[in-house]
């Protein structure tokens, strides 16, 4: 009944678009359930093949950033002492850009989220809230939003992992169509952090059977218009452990692993009518870490809100955190949810004209 449940209740939006489409509500689909008018049933999977994350061997030369960016720290006032901000240079990857970075060192800096609180994916009357907001209830020196969400009727959801203080709030969503008679099960990014400190990008799956979240090394290699791949468990994809962080946000798609950029956004299912547009210039969010420790906060501005600046694709930003010296990343929401404060000030212009209200927010102090 929970699967049934948790299905019914995704069919109402298409998947996790609402951060890039600027849509607070899912269209109003009609559709027979999938469970009782089965369409395609997943493939079972060998075990013993390894998986191909399609990891891109080479990236864009981009400048060293923190060499040609600009440190704007002080234009935002007092800041701890191993937080800086700095703004991109006017243009990039042969494109105008506006971004901005947070750098943080967490040897003495802080990490920490908000997000509604939805591990039984019965969706709650919990608020969202924009980064104003919350940084109007906590004064974090900087805000940027989160993963993805949407809304149905008098409820709120959340489609994307939040774990905080090692309970998990809720859950990458776990399934995803375009037509609702073909489903899959998708695993879906996740940047996690451990009690020894340290950070790792991974794909995750929340299986309503074993009411476990798992955390993979590789996707479930999904992709438009194939037959789906089996639901992700405790045996498929291969590596598969049990998720035990104390900190982590979920998005996609996945980054930046091992210091290679991993384009998985396919077997994410992040393109298609339902996607998020991952190979056009959008705003964009992303969060990434350092090898020597450090936390990068992305943001990007687009959809012309100054002339001539269109934003970024996924890949793009892959490209920058690297220069960054990122070697674990993912993206986040992005299109008119993109948006990152310092002491309460705005960094880019956000699309929308005015801050969405959002599911989750990251915090540093």
């Amino acid at each position: 009944m929970k699967l049934l449940k948790l299905i019914f209740l995704s069919l109402i939006v298409a998947s996790f678009a609402i951060g890039c489409d600027g849509k607070d509500s899912g269209p109003e689909w009609e559709w027979d359930d999938p469970q009782d008018t089965p369409q395609d049933q997943p493939q079972d999977q060998p075990q013993d093949q390894p998986q191909d994350t399609t990891i891109v061997e080479e990236v864009v030369n981009v400048e060293p950033v923190l060499a040609n960016w600009k440190e704007v720290t002080s234009d935002y006032g007092t800041l701890p002492s191993g937080i800086k901000v700095y703004k991109s240079p006017a243009k990039s990857l042969d494109k105008m850009i506006i971004a901005y970075i947070a750098v943080a060192d967490l040897s003495s800096v802080t990490f920490d989220l908000w997000s509604i609180s939805d591990p039984e994916i019965d969706g709650t009357t919990e608020s969202f809230k924009t980064p104003s907001k919350v940084y109007s209830e906590s004064k974090w020196p900087v805000v940027i939003n989160g993963g993805f969400f949407y809304s149905s009727g008098s409820k709120n959801y959340t489609s994307s992992l939040a774990v905080r203080d090692s309970v998990v709030l809720a859950h990458n969503i776990n399934y995803a169509s375009e037509d609702w008679k073909k489903i899959y099960y998708p695993t879906r990014a996740a940047l996690l952090g451990y009690g020894n400190g340290t950070f790792e990008a991974v794909w995750t799956y929340y299986n309503n059977n074993d009411a476990v979240d798992y955390v993979y090394p590789q996707p479930a290699e999904n992709k438009w218009g194939a037959s789906p791949m089996a639901v992700p468990s405790s045996t498929y994809p291969q590596g598969a452990e049990r998720l035990s962080a104390t900190i982590g946000i979920g998005g996609g798609p996945l980054l930046v692993r091992g210091g290679k950029f991993v384009n998985s956004y396919e077997y994410e299912l992040f393109n298609g009518t339902s996607g998020i547009g991952p190979d056009i210039d959008a705003p964009r969010t992303a969060i990434g870490v350092t090898a020597d420790n450090k936390m990068i906060f992305f943001v990007c501005e687009g959809r012309q809100k100054t002339e001539g600046v269109y934003g970024l694709t996924t890949a793009d930003v892959a490209n920058i955190m690297i220069a960054l010296g990122c070697v674990e990343a993912i993206n986040l929401d992005g299109g008119g949810s993109s948006c990152m404060l310092v002491n309460g000030k705005e960094t880019i212009k956000v699309s929308d004209g005015s801050q969405r209200a959002v599911a989750s927010t990251l915090m540093l102090k």
